[in-house]
């Protein structure tokens, strides 16, 4: 069961200011929250199999490989609108006319 100094150390710990009428409110609301995970430990869990990652999906649109991302020469000069003297034009970010 929590009390007052476990609480106020675990609002230190999270840099929370709790006055009077809101610790009595986290006591009873965390030892309720507490009291859940007594009653999940009396469960028997002994022919669960582990789960790691949460999930056994895989990516499905793309395989891992690094270099299938990679823009390199034309095919990464396609995605802009022009160049010059070698150089990649973009289109202008600032107002010329603030000046």
């Amino acid at each position: 069961m929590l009390t007052k100094k476990d609480l106020g150390h675990l609002a230190d710990l999270s840099r929370m200011h709790l006055k009077e009428n809101e610790e009595e409110k986290l006591l009873r609301d965390l030892g309720g929250i507490l009291g859940h995970f007594e009653e999940l430990k009396e469960l028997n869990t002994d022919d669960v199999l582990t789960m790691n990652g949460g999930t056994s999906s895989v990516n499905v649109w793309r395989s891992d490989d690094p270099g299938a991302a990679k823009l390199t020469g034309d095919r990464a000069k396609k995605g802009f609108p022009g160049t010059e003297d070698g150089y990649l034009e973009v289109p202008a970010v600032f107002d010329s006319s603030a000046d």
